[in-house]
């Protein structure tokens, strides 16, 4: 059955349990977070639950944007963004840092922490937005809808005058192709444990046109 066409929509705190539900789908598999938050010891799936619960409430408390990907009034696809001038805020938070030792523990919050810092610390100089989350559920995977979204967002940032890209970065090797054929380079590597980090740019179409001019 072919899927209703998909919706592009500027999410506020409304959908933050939605955001959650997709997140944490989306993202415990992965190998950082796999890493950062100990799958081979027990509560993982809960430390990975609050991890997300936590950045989704900073980042709409915040009131960050966010960009959603809806097919029949269902959330399928999400990306957090943090503008350039405040990529560092949730993690500067002392309330956040707290919450997260209460719910994770001292060791993965420590971890979590180092991570983040490392990869903004790669970061090509320039404003950029930065994208702490993304994702698309799992049940909707393959059919393009990544495409979409990554779409949508390019088309957001390249709005703002003052923005010359979006920054990313993944742990998982199968989607290093995929934002490669999205435009992306890769800028950056971080190690995180075993994990290789890549950091990739997309830069805004008026800055292409700068640079080519």
């Amino acid at each position: 059955m072919p899927l209703s066409t998909p919706e592009i929509r500027i999410l506020d705190s409304g959908y933050a349990r939605e955001a959650r539900s997709l997140l944490y789908h989306a993202y415990r598999h992965e190998p950082t977070f796999a890493y950062l938050f100990e799958a081979n010891r027990a509560g993982y799936d809960q430390r990975i639950r609050a991890t997300i619960r936590e950045l989704v409430q900073q980042h709409f408390s915040q009131e960050q944007p966010a960009i959603g990907l809806l097919i029949d009034d269902r959330l399928v696809g999400i990306a957090l963004i943090a503008q350039p001038q405040r990529r560092l805020d949730i993690t500067e938070s002392w309330n956040w840092r707290l919450r997260m030792v209460l719910t994770t523990g001292f060791r993965c919050t420590r971890r979590y922490l180092d991570y983040h810092e490392a990869i903004i610390s790669s970061l090509p100089p320039g404003r950029f937005h930065v994208l702490p989350l993304l994702g698309v559920h799992p049940e909707f995977q393959g059919k393009g809808l990544g495409e979409q979204l990554l779409g949508a967002l390019h088309d957001w940032c390249a709005e703002d005058p003052n923005s010359q890209g979006l920054v990313l970065d993944t742990g998982n090797n199968r989607y290093l192709d995929f934002y490669k054929r999205q435009g992306y380079e890769e800028v950056g590597e971080v190690a995180v444990g075993p994990i290789t980090e890549h950091v990739f740019y997309h830069a805004n179409p008026q800055q292409t046109l700068k640079a080519s001019a």
